[in-house]
């Protein structure tokens, strides 16, 4: 899709980010080896940034060297992302390259940690951020989706083109993290790039299908959440899975979360979490997931060592005697 054929509300936003998004054009032409970072443990949007980016990269500039890389995903990997690349030591340390940091507010969530070889650093984000590692970045925390932001300024870019395969990864990104477009965060502007991204020819059906396919294994873990889960005094349900009801339900920690937004429509209920241990010798702890209908959940994530947006966070604890502290804390929010 060229820049003559967008919706107004997408130029609009480009003309708004000229000045940044001038900067990431000018970094990318630039470099001739680039690679593509994004988050740790990473969601849709932060792989289907990742992808969207790479793919729109390879098919405008066949001339350039580009990778991508991180930590693969349980599930999602080969079932809907390809595997990333595994690229040496001696690459990264002998090759004057690009990093392109997607998806990611601070340097120790970006999910490989040699970004610090590269010559220069641009960051496409929507997180809030303590200290940018990036030279030229672009960010919106208003916005859905890392994924919204990139296609955005990858549809602005004159001259270039966005095909179907990169809106598949652009549209899967922006579904993922704006809750298939129910979440607050969703906004004109969000549309309007779906709508630039559908134009391509993209088919919805089978690209859902893909998202959010279930096994048997998911039903049953499903099961055990809804004969455990607990709700607060106002409105704050939560379940918990320990490492030895994991091994029986035979899932793993990152699978956790899978079954949080269950509760979002549920009258009554204000906020939701999943509480999974991770007992990974190098980072024991409890991984919480948090969502919300209206509150702001973000402050309470930043409390317990997380962070993320007014409506989803993350957050994490060092053992279960803090549970109940916690559970106090994001259920004072909803006391009227």
């Amino acid at each position: 899709m060229a820049a003559s054929k967008l919706d107004p509300i997408v130029a609009s936003y480009g003309k708004e980010h000229r000045k940044e998004y001038h900067a990431i054009y000018r970094a990318i032409e630039r470099y001739d080896k680039i690679v593509v970072f994004r988050h740790l443990k990473p969601d849709f949007d932060a792989q289907g940034t990742q992808m969207g980016m790479v793919t729109f990269l390879k098919e405008n500039f066949p001339e350039k060297e580009i990778h991508f890389v991180g930590d693969n995903h349980v599930t999602f990997t080969p079932r809907i992302f390809p595997e990333t690349e595994n690229l040496s030591e001696e690459w990264f340390k002998t090759n004057k390259f690009l990093a392109i940091i997607c998806d990611v507010g601070d340097a120790e969530r970006i999910a490989d940690p040699r970004f610090k070889h590269a010559k220069y650093k641009v960051k496409i984000d929507h997180h809030p951020c303590k200290k940018e590692v990036a030279r030229a970045y672009v960010c919106d925390t208003s916005l859905a989706a890392a994924a919204e932001l990139a296609a955005d300024l990858c549809l602005n870019w004159k001259g270039k083109t966005l095909s179907r395969e990169a809106a598949y990864w652009f549209y899967i990104g922006i579904v993922g993290d704006s809750g298939r477009f129910l979440f607050s965060s969703t906004s004109p502007h969000t549309f309007a790039v779906a709508q630039c991204l559908l134009a391509t020819g993209l088919e919805l059906p089978p690209l859902y299908q893909r998202m959010y396919e279930k096994t048997v294994d998911s039903l049953r873990s499903l099961s055990y959440v809804l004969s455990n889960f607990k709700v607060s005094p106002h409105g704050v349900a939560y379940y918990c899975l320990p490492k030895d009801v994991q091994e029986e339900l035979k899932i793993t920690p990152e699978q956790g979360k899978e079954h949080v937004n269950t509760f979002s429509n549920i009258a009554g209920i204000n906020a939701w979490c999943s509480i999974t241990e991770d007992p990974n010798p190098k980072d024991y702890c409890w991984r919480i997931s948090i969502r919300s209908k209206g509150k702001d959940i973000s402050g309470i994530a930043n409390k317990y060592e997380g962070g993320g947006h007014a409506q989803a966070s993350g957050a994490k604890i060092k053992d279960l005697t803090v549970l109940d502290q916690f559970i106090a804390d994001l259920d004072a929010l909803f006391v009227e």
